[in-house]
């Protein structure tokens, strides 16, 4: 069978797929780029479901490219939205610390942000209440360009740069198998075999699937953590205008519940995050057995669950619990109330764990054979998106 031949094939029309399509025909005019995606619309996924910040930087260990891609990232899209005309919205984010072991960790978060380059200013009890009168704390730490934004906007807006560069795009193309041979890769996909010399896949949760696929030991396992939002009542609009955010955990990869002003003007409360028993199915009970048994057979999950027991047991009791959720909100806003809380939606975070049961703490990407895959690339991918993009580039051009 006659297969038909692009210089490029990008597996995944998430914005990090979007962004690399977009950044590979900037940079290589006329080039015959293919862009697959599984699902019927872009960014059906971690993209999609996401609370729309626009990261600054604040966390990451310093010299990480989770650090250099967020802090050129924010610049970047910032840029992309003003030309595209995508909402986007400075809003500013707020560290409450609400004991004195919180306020230990503040200062030295304040500390890695002078590391990282991101401007960020300590703010005592007095002044944390004249910016933000419902919010309760000691101190916290405030970062001026920490933003919201529509990245299914963005995301939408790369796609037309693509096809305004003659890229092809394709929806419900689900692919099925990947042959790396020289000198250019098949990948099939709906029945069909199509190839090219350079294929890139950003599948996120199924990174390591689309690895092995290709015949790429991932020495991963995507292991997806759902968490689940609640929104707030159109009177509580307003309750806050910073994203208000509990000081983090250093041990332990996720942020914590906090109260995100929207772009569409609501409130978001969330996320948690316990382990999801399918990959890509966003109710509470979702379960996909084959993907529940590459979760639960996986020595990795088991040993990382060992590593932090104490969070893994609060974040069940969150999930289980309504009233848990509500009490890790009112710690910093005492104002909001059980019957605020309105479920939202869920998103599955694709975390990578290594066999040792230790977390990939930043983006892990490998090349082989003229194929890359983006193996991990946890928040702040989005917000990373297009300098992710350009290091792909120079690496595969």
């Amino acid at each position: 069978m006659s297969s038909r031949t692009y210089d490029f094939i990008v597996i995944g029309a998430g914005i990090v797929g979007a962004a690399l399509a977009a950044e590979i025909l900037r940079r290589k005019p006329g080039s015959r780029l293919l862009l697959l995606d599984k699902e019927a619309v872009p960014a059906f996924h971690q993209t999609g479901r996401n609370s729309g910040v626009v990261h600054s930087g604040v966390y990451y260990k310093p010299g990480s490219l989770k650090a250099q891609f967020c802090r050129e990232g924010l610049e970047m899209t910032q840029a992309f939205c003003a030309a595209r005309n995508v909402r986007y919205e400075t809003r500013g984010k707020l560290l409450v610390a609400t004991n004195h072991a919180e306020v230990s960790r503040l200062q030295a978060l304040s500390e890695r942000a002078v590391e990282n380059g991101v401007l960020a200013e300590t703010l005592d009890g007095a002044a944390l209440r004249r910016l933000e009168p419902e919010v309760s704390g000691k101190a916290a730490l405030r970062i001026p360009a920490t933003a919201i934004v529509d990245y299914v906007g963005v995301t939408r807006a790369l796609l037309a740069d693509v096809e305004r560069a003659g890229g092809e795009i394709r929806f419900h193309a689900a692919v099925t198998a990947i042959e790396r041979r020289a000198p250019a890769s098949r990948v099939s996909v709906n029945g069909e075999t199509v190839e090219a010399g350079c294929v890139i896949a950003c599948a996120g949760l199924a990174s390591d699937r689309i690895a092995r696929m290709a015949g790429i030991d991932p020495e991963i396992r995507i292991v997806p953590f759902r968490g689940e939002y609640f929104v707030l009542p159109a009177a509580l609009n307003t309750v806050v205008h910073h994203l208000i955010y509990p000081v983090p955990d250093p041990s332990l990869p996720f942020l914590g519940v906090h109260l995100t002003p929207m772009i569409d003007g609501t409130i978001t409360v969330g996320p948690n995050a316990v382990l999801a028993l399918a990959r890509e199915k966003y109710n509470h009970f979702g379960f996909d057995a084959a993907d529940a048994m590459d979760a639960l057979s996986y020595p990795g999950l088991w040993r990382m669950i060992a590593r932090h027991p104490r969070a893994t047991f609060d974040e069940m009791k969150g999930w289980l619990s309504r009233k848990t959720y509500l009490a890790a909100v009112r710690k910093y806003c005492p104002r909001i109330q059980l019957s605020d809380l309105t479920t939202y939606r869920s998103a599955n975070r694709a975390q990578a764990v290594r066999p040792d049961g230790t977390l990939v703490d930043d983006f892990l990407i490998k090349t082989q054979d003229g194929i890359t895959m983006i193996l991990n690339a946890p928040s702040p991918a989005a917000t990373g998106a297009m300098p992710i993009a350009r290091a792909i580039a120079e690496r595969i051009l």
